[in-house]
């Protein structure tokens, strides 16, 4: 299929073999909704690969959480996840870290705090934060591909998601498929992740709490090209956030933000970027080696396709649009191809 535009060469990047579950084999497919365009790319995979939609679910993790915090996350985001939901006729679950990484990230001889996920029964359950060791962080997760010092991803994602498997007894002697999207030309420390394993959550050895739980990645080896290939194949309309110009969608603060997106972030958004530059000030540790958030905003420019309206897209917390786009209208966002700006 040929898409209308000329990207820039595409590098090779060495992965291992792709792997093809048998998707008709599981009683329950859970694909981690971030609302980016890996996450939407994965969910079409399942899709065009034959999983039974009526086994498929999405999980959309919560990285401010829903006690108040605003701090990380686009404000659109998940509104747009659940049209993404929606528009496939699919139930979506939302789980968080109370309090968001802002709470974790201000912790002070203090436990973690618990984690909450929603059930299919329509129950928000609250696990963990009573026992563990007391800890101090009061500092931004660090730029590294070690997940201890990297904090976000592992508390605000793959603990919360593992959690949610670990208490949900309708996981119990079934078997699960958990999706994500991490693909090998984002980093090198990517390219190493296995395209196929078992799930950290899984017992299927277990003889109290028997829980078979497998792990794909199912578009680990694809390059961008063809994450968009089947993103405008599905006439997805992609993340309010790609149109303004950003190349990778995660958090609308995140660790790994570009001078570019930091100045884009500061002219449009002040009120979303100043408390970041105020926390610098207060832990005195600055997110970058060297430079503060203001310093390496001032250093970038801020992307041509941002302006009022496609900011203000991403700066409501309402997505009203069609996801699934009529024939011949979906183009390709300005952000395609450009800054990967992402973990390392």
């Amino acid at each position: 299929m040929e898409l209308a535009f000329d990207p820039a060469p595409i590098p090779v990047v060495e992965h291992p073999p792709e792997i093809q579950p048998d998707l008709s084999s599981y009683d329950a497919i859970v694909v981690a909704a971030s609302g980016g365009k890996d996450s939407v790319s994965c969910l079409l995979a399942c899709i065009e690969n034959g999983a039974p939609l009526e086994r498929i679910e999405l999980w959309h993790h919560d990285v401010d959480g829903r006690e108040g915090s605003a701090l990380f996350d686009w404000p659109v985001t998940r509104s747009y996840v659940s049209a993404l939901a929606k528009a496939f006729d699919l139930p979506l679950y939302f789980s968080w870290k109370q309090g968001g990484l802002e709470r974790e990230m201000l912790r002070e001889n203090a436990r973690t705090a618990p984690i909450s996920f929603q059930t299919p029964e329509g129950e928000i359950r609250s696990v963990g934060g009573v026992s563990g060791k007391l800890g101090t962080r009061l500092q931004f997760p660090q730029v590294s591909a070690d997940l201890t010092t990297r904090f976000c991803s592992a508390y605000a994602k793959i603990d919360v998601s593992s959690a949610a498997i670990c208490n949900q007894d309708r996981f119990l002697g079934k078997k699960t498929l958990f999706v994500t999207g991490e693909r090998a030309q984002e980093s090198s420390a990517r390219a190493r992740y296995k395209t196929f394993e078992p799930h950290r959550t899984d017992r299927r050895d277990g003889t109290r709490r028997n829980r078979h739980v497998d792990h794909w990645r199912p578009i680990h080896g694809w390059d961008e090209r063809q994450v968009w290939e089947i993103i405008e194949r599905h006439r997805v309309a992609p993340h309010p956030a790609y149109d303004a110009g950003f190349g990778r969608v995660s958090c609308m603060n995140c660790i790994f933000a570009s001078p570019a997106q930091l100045s884009t972030i500061l002219k449009f958004a002040p009120h979303k970027f100043m408390p970041i530059a105020n926390y610098e000030k207060q832990f005195g540790k600055t997110i970058h080696r060297t430079l503060t958030v203001l310093e390496r905003a001032a250093k970038g420019t801020p992307y041509e396709a941002a302006n009022e309206y496609t900011m203000g897209r991403c700066l409501s917390e309402h997505f009203d649009e069609p996801i699934i786009l009529e024939p011949g209208q979906w183009r390709l966002p300005a952000g395609a191809f450009g800054e990967n700006a992402g973990p390392t």
